[in-house]
C-alpha cells in the first residue's frame, strides 16, 4: 500500500470511524486516495471551522478519533479555532492536511497559501496539538504514525499529520501499533490505596465525572465504582450529558451559585470530593458559591493523581479506575440519593416562549418519544441545556466557542447514526448553521431549536449598556427549504408544542425550528449564574 492508504488503514485501526474534511489544490491528491480507497467514509462540509467541530464531536460522542482533512494554508489556518477548541476540552481529533510537496519546497519562490514561512503553519499547530509529524520520509513514515496516534489516544488531545502532496502515493510499509504505555504497579498500588483511604474516612464523599471519563470510555466502569463505593455522582457544567445512559447514582450537574442549591450543597461541603477526569477550569469552579479547596480534594487528570500536596506521575485514569474496581468487587452499596429535577409539562398555550420553555417541550419530547443525543452551542441555548433531563451532550463548556453546534449535531449524526437535536443562538446559526445545508447529500435529519432574540443575549447581560450586541432577524425560518430542509417559526408555547410534534414525525430532512425569544428573557439557570456572578464580583 501507498503512504496514504497506509495513514487511512492506521486511522481505522486506531478507532476512526469517518473522516470530515474540505479539499485544496494541496490536499487533492490525498483526498483521490480517500475516496477511492474507501477506507473511511467522507463527509465533506462548507468551512473548514465546521469541519473541525464536526470532527471534534464525532470523537467525544465515541471516544475514539475524530479527523478533520483539510488543505495547506488557507485550510488548515481557517481550522484553528476548532481545533484550538478539541485540545483545551481534551478532544482527540487528528487533523490531516496536505502541504507542499519537496521540489516545491527547494524552489525559492513564495507559495500561495503561505504564511510567514513553509514551516508557519506546522509551528502554528504545535500550540494547539500534543504531537505533530510531517510525512516526508517514507521509511520513518509508518513509526511516526503509530507515535503520533498514539500520542492522541494516550493525551485525548488534538495531533497534527502534515502530508507533503508528492508523498501521497510513495510505496510505505505497515504501521505496527506502539506497545501500550506501561504503569508502575508499585506506584498504582500506592495511589489506590491513598485514593480509597481517603474516600472511606470521608463523611460526605462526592464523585464529580468530569469529560477524560467518556474521552476514556470509562463511563460504565465509572458508575460501577460508584456503586460499588456508595458515593453520591455529579457531573460538571463541561462534563454534562455523562452516565446519562449508565446505571449510575446521579444526582445532577454542578454548577455553584448557578446550580439548584441541593447539588451545590453537597458538592462544597464534600470532606471527600473525588474529581474523576475533571478539568479545573473557571466554568466549573470559579462560581462556587463557597470556594472550594481544590488542595482537599482528589484529582485525577492528565495522566497523573493529585493527592493533598503530592502528585503519582503517570498514572493513567483507566488505570486508576481499573484498580479500584479490582480492589472493591463488590457487592454494590445499598443507599439512594435524590436526583436533580427537571420541569415537564409545557402549557399549550399562546404565552409567549421562555427558554426554560424550550426545556420543558424538550423534557416532554423525549418522556414520549425516548432520549435524543444533543449539541448545543455557546449562550443560553447550552443553559437551556442543563435544565433538559440527561441524554449525550456534546457542547464546548469550558473553551466556549460560538459556531460549534451545528457542525457537531451533524457530526454527532454521521458518527452514531442517531438523530441528534441541536440547540444553537441565532448568532451562532450566523456562523456556521449554513452546514445543514449538506445534510441532504448525506440523509442527515438533525431537530434544530434556534433561539432568536435578534441578539447575542448571553453578553448583553453582563454589558446591558452596548448596542453592538444587536442582531437583525434573518428570516431562518423562510431559509431552511433553500438549504433541503423545513422551516417554521414559532412565537407561542403552543405553536412550539405543535412544531416539535411535527418534526419527530417527520424524518429524512432537517426539521428548523425558528423560536422566537423576547430580548432580556433569559433561562433559569442563566439567570441564575449572571445574579451570582454579580454578586461574587461585587463581593471582591
Amino acid at each position: 500500500m501507498n503512504l496514504t492508504e497506509q495513514l487511512l488503514t492506521a486511522l481505522k485501526k486506531h478507532g476512526a470511524r469517518q473522516i470530515f474534511g474540505i479539499p485544496g489544490d494541496f490536499a487533492l491528491p490525498y483526498f483521490r486516495i480517500i475516496e477511492e480507497s474507501q477506507i473511511l467514509p467522507l463527509y465533506t462540509l462548507s468551512h473548514e471551522p465546521g469541519v473541525g467541530f464536526a470532527a471534534d464531536a464525532a470523537a467525544r460522542i465515541n471516544g475514539s478519533l475524530g479527523v478533520a482533512a483539510v488543505t495547506y494554508g488557507a485550510g488548515a489556518l481557517n481550522m484553528i479555532n476548532s481545533v484550538a477548541a478539541a485540545f483545551a476540552e481534551k478532544s482527540p481529533l487528528v487533523v490531516l492536511s496536505g502541504g507542499p510537496g519537496k521540489n516545491e519546497s527547494r524552489s525559492g519562490l513564495l507559495l500561495h497559501h503561505q504564511a510567514k514561512t513553509l514551516d508557519s503553519q506546522f509551528q502554528i499547530f504545535k500550540e494547539i496539538t500534543c504531537d505533530q509529524v510531517r510525512l516526508d520520509d517514507a521509511e520513518r513514515a509508518p513509526a511516526d504514525i503509530a507515535r503520533v496516534l498514539a500520542s492522541c489516544l494516550r493525551h485525548s488531545e488534538p495531533v497534527y499529520i502534515e502530508i507533503p502532496r508528492d508523498m501521497v502515493a510513495v510505496p510505505c510499509a505497515d504501521v505496527v501499533p506502539e506497545a501500550a504505555f506501561q504503569v508502575d504497579p508499585d506506584a498504582l498500588n500506592a495511589c489506590v490505596d491513598e485514593v480509597l483511604e481517603r474516600l472511606q474516612q470521608a463523611k460526605s464523599p462526592v464523585l464529580m465525572a468530569g469529560v477524560e471519563v467518556r474521552r476514556y470510555g470509562l463511563e460504565d466502569k465509572v458508575a460501577t465504582l460508584s456503586r460499588r463505593l456508595g458515593l453520591p455522582v455529579v457531573t460538571s457544567f463541561m462534563g454534562r450529558g455523562l452516565l446519562a445512559d449508565q446505571d449510575a447514582p446521579l444526582v445532577g450537574t454542578y454548577m455553584g451559585v448557578a446550580g439548584f442549591p441541593e447539588v451545590t450543597q453537597l458538592v462544597e461541603s464534600s470532606d471527600g470530593l473525588f474529581l474523576l477526569g475533571e478539568i479545573i477550569c473557571d466554568t466549573n469552579f470559579a462560581v462556587s458559591e463557597t470556594k472550594i479547596d481544590m488542595r482537599k480534594t482528589i484529582q485525577a487528570l492528565n495522566g497523573q493523581v493529585n493527592i493533598g500536596y503530592h502528585t503519582y506521575a503517570n498514572l493513567p485514569l483507566a488505570a486508576v479506575v481499573n484498580h479500584m474496581l479490582e480492589r472493591v468487587p463488590g457487592p454494590d452499596k445499598a443507599f439512594s440519593v435524590t436526583p436533580q429535577s427537571f420541569p415537564i409539562g409545557l402549557a399549550e398555550d399562546a404565552q409567549s416562549i421562555t427558554p426554560t420553555d424550550i426545556a420543558t417541550a424538550v423534557n416532554d419530547l423525549m418522556a414520549q418519544h425516548g432520549k435524543m443525543p444533543m449539541a448545543s452551542d455557546m449562550g443560553d441555548c447550552l443553559f437551556t441545556a442543563m435544565e433538559i433531563s440527561h441524554t449525550a451532550l456534546v457542547a464546548p463548556g469550558y473553551y466556549a466557542t460560538m459556531g460549534f453546534g451545528v457542525p457537531a449535531g451533524l457530526g454527532l449524526q454521521a458518527a452514531t447514526g442517531e438523530r441528534p437535536l441541536i440547540l444553537v443562538g441565532d448568532g451562532a446559526f450566523q456562523m456556521t448553521g449554513w452546514e445543514l445545508g449538506n445534510c441532504k447529500r448525506y440523509g442527515w435529519d438533525p431537530i434544530v431549536l434556534l433561539f432568536n432574540n435578534a441578539s447575542w443575549e448571553m453578553l448583553r447581560t453582563f454589558q446591558p449598556e452596548s448596542h453592538f450586541n444587536d442582531l437583525g432577524h434573518w428570516g431562518f425560518a423562510e431559509m431552511a427549504a433553500g438549504l433541503g430542509g423545513d422551516g417554521v417559526r414559532v412565537g407561542t408555547r403552543g405553536e412550539l408544542k405543535r412544531a416539535l410534534d411535527k418534526a419527530v414525525a417527520t424524518r429524512g430532512k432537517f426539521q428548523l425550528i425558528e423560536i422566537t425569544i423576547p430580548r432580556g428573557v433569559l433561562s433559569n439557570t442563566l439567570a441564575r449564574f449572571v445574579a451570582g456572578v454579580k454578586r461574587l464580583n461585587a463581593a471582591k
